[in-house]
Formats: C-alpha cells, sequence, structure tokens
C-alpha cells in the first residue's frame, strides 16, 4: 500500500475506531534475505470465539503450514485489532464482522479483505435474575466490550427495534457501557452494571461464576441461527506481496477448524491452555462445557449476516452508507477448500 494511503488510513482509524490492544508479541523477526518464510504477524482476542486462533497457536498448526510460528499480538475488541491492522503492527487478525466493515469503509475498499469465516455464534445478553424481558432493561447499565465492535452494535440495534434508545453518549432508556470483558465479569460482580451483551467465554463465567442469567442467546435473532461471530481480515498489501503465505495461513485454518469440529475434549484442553496462558487462569471445566456448546466452528463467513450487521449499524448511527462489494476474497479459501475435498464456501 503506498505510504501516503496507508497514513491517511492510520490516521482515520485512530480517531473513528477507538480503543487499545494489548500486543503480547513472541519472538523472532518477519524473516531475512537467506530465504526463510516471512513471519506473519497475526491478531486475535483470548476468547472462545476465537477458538480457531488460539488452537492453531497452541498446536502449532499454524507453525506447520507458515514454516514458522506466526508473531501474535492480542486484543479485547475489533477497532483495536483494526488498528493494529492499519498501522502495520499486524498483517492479520481474527475480529468480529462489524470491526471488519469499518475497516473496509474508513479505507474505501483499499486496505483490508475477509478471506475466511472462523466461527458462528457464541454471543449472549446476560443480567440481573430480577431482570425478565427487555423493557425491564430502561434505566439500566449493560455493557458491551468496545463502542462499535460487534456486539455493541447488535444489542443498540436490538434495543432500538424494541422501541428502546441507547444512544452512543450513554443517554437514552439504556445506558450501554463499552469496556473490556475482564472488567466486565468483575463489574457485574460488584452491581455496578445489570448485564452485559458479550461473547464465550465471559456469557459463561457472567452465568456460572456470578448468578447471571441468560435473556438472549443471539442465535435466536438469526436465520437457522447462524451468525458470523469471527472471520479472518488480512491487510490487502501482505495478501497481494505474500500470496503463499495467505494460502498457507488458511490451510491453517481450515485444518484448526476440522480439530475443533472433531476432536472437542482435546480442543478444550488446548484452548483452556491457550487462554491460561494470557490470563494466568484456567477456565472451570463447565464454563469450557457451555461456552463450546453455543459455537460453531466454521470457514463459512456467513456472509448474509455481515450485510445484515452493516445495516444494522447504519441504523444506530454507528456506521456511514457503505458500498461493501469485494470485501471478500474467499477464492484462496476455496482453493483451499477444493483440494482438501471440502464444500466451497460463498460471499453472498
Amino acid at each position: 500500500m503506498h505510504r501516503r494511503l496507508r497514513g491517511r488510513i492510520a490516521a482515520a482509524a485512530l480517531i473513528v475506531l477507538a480503543g487499545a490492544g494489548t500486543l503480547s508479541a513472541c519472538g523472532g523477526d518477519d524473516g531475512d534475505k537467506s530465504g526463510a518464510p516471512k513471519q506473519l504477524k497475526l491478531g486475535y482476542f483470548p476468547n472462545i470465539t476465537h477458538a480457531t486462533a488460539l488452537v492453531g497457536v497452541q498446536k502449532g498448526i499454524f507453525a506447520k503450514h507458515l514454516g514458522t510460528a506466526p508473531k501474535t499480538a492480542t486484543f479485547n475488541a475489533g477497532p483495536a485489532a483494526v488498528e493494529a491492522l492499519f498501522s502495520g503492527a499486524i498483517d492479520a487478525t481474527f475480529v468480529g464482522p462489524n470491526p471488519a466493515i469499518n475497516a473496509w469503509s474508513k479505507s474505501h475498499g483499499k486496505a483490508v479483505h475477509i478471506i475466511s469465516g472462523a466461527a458462528s455464534g457464541g454471543v449472549s445478553l446476560v443480567v440481573k435474575p430480577g431482570i425478565n424481558g427487555v423493557q425491564d432493561l430502561k434505566g439500566k447499565k449493560i455493557a458491551t466490550p468496545q463502542l462499535g465492535n460487534t456486539q455493541d452494535v447488535a444489542i443498540r440495534y436490538w434495543l432500538k427495534k424494541n422501541g428502546l434508545a441507547a444512544n452512543k453518549d450513554g443517554s437514552g432508556d439504556v445506558k450501554v457501557v463499552p469496556q473490556e470483558n475482564a472488567q466486565t465479569l468483575q463489574t457485574f460482580a460488584q452491581g455496578e452494571i445489570d448485564g452485559a451483551w458479550v461473547p464465550e467465554p465471559f456469557a459463561s463465567r457472567l452465568i456460572l461464576e456470578n448468578k447471571g442469567k441468560k435473556l438472549l442467546d443471539e442465535k435466536s435473532l438469526w436465520p437457522g441461527g447462524k451468525f458470523v461471530i469471527t472471520n479472518l481480515l488480512v491487510t490487502q498489501e501482505f495478501e497481494k506481496e505474500h500470496p503463499d503465505q495467505v494460502k498457507k495461513l488458511l490451510q491453517g485454518v481450515v485444518e484448526t477448524s476440522d480439530y475443533l469440529n472433531k476432536n472437542p475434549a482435546d480442543a478444550k484442553a488446548a484452548v483452556n491452555e491457550a487462554l491460561t496462558k494470557h490470563s494466568g487462569k484456567p477456565l472451570k471445566p463447565d464454563v469450557l462445557d457451555s461456552a463450546f456448546k453455543s459455537i460453531e466452528f466454521t470457514t463459512d463467513p456467513v456472509a448474509t449476516s455481515l450485510f445484515s450487521g452493516a445495516q444494522h449499524a447504519e441504523e444506530v448511527g454507528l456506521l456511514a452508507k457503505t458500498d461493501l462489494k469485494g470485501i471478500y476474497n474467499l477464492t484462496p479459501l476455496n482453493d483451499v477448500l477444493k483440494a482438501s475435498g471440502k464444500a466451497q464456501v460463498s460471499d453472498k
């Protein structure tokens, strides 16, 4: 990408996509002149909805295909991951659909492509036991991971459809409070918030560790219960300059997705080990079981749900109207799937 264009995109990202990621880099540089493979810089979240990343890194599946372990960076929510992508701190990241849409919009389709899906489902609205319906949320505080992230858009749109306002400045019928997921566990336990619209494992932890109640599983809002929660986003610059690495990364994604679906017990153990490295504390078995039951691991990007999510973001004032034509480049993924004898996926 031209340096001047990259600078403009990065500046826009810093203004519009506020938030900070937590970088946790793992050794090595980006390669050398000896012909060694470029070390791909990969972002993801320490969430079970990002189990493809967690397991792909933890089990060495990505390293096997890429020729070297990726240099990793972890984030709390999508906008921060997109900032890192725009700045060049990472080459690719697992991220939710709405930050991917924002990245496409702010760069006028010049910076990124979605190249694979990773997970569907795994998001719930968890509340205090005394809240029994949407109208009970009037005057309440509900947390989301970050302003403009996928869950933040989802709850604001859902509230609007039910006649309740949740404005970006915190005013309205319901006060939506963007905060880090780990903080949400504390503020819920301390009674500072009344609920949270969050991904796994945080939804299950709020229920099983903090006596929360699931008011809504987001699956119930989508046709067939399917909606994209995690995509794989890559910079167009990296995609153009390192197509072989992109293909190898996708081979790792496909293999990891198979592993997650065919070896659930081993996959849970690998996820827990990876999460322990990030947080210092493993998840309890009941939390792991609950979280895994609510998520489908798939390379299908469930594109229709992304397009609907963009409309939702526009309606709640978190996205300017934008043309999403070209946001997907699924050709490399479909080449990998075809070579593996698997069904191809669609961008429609």
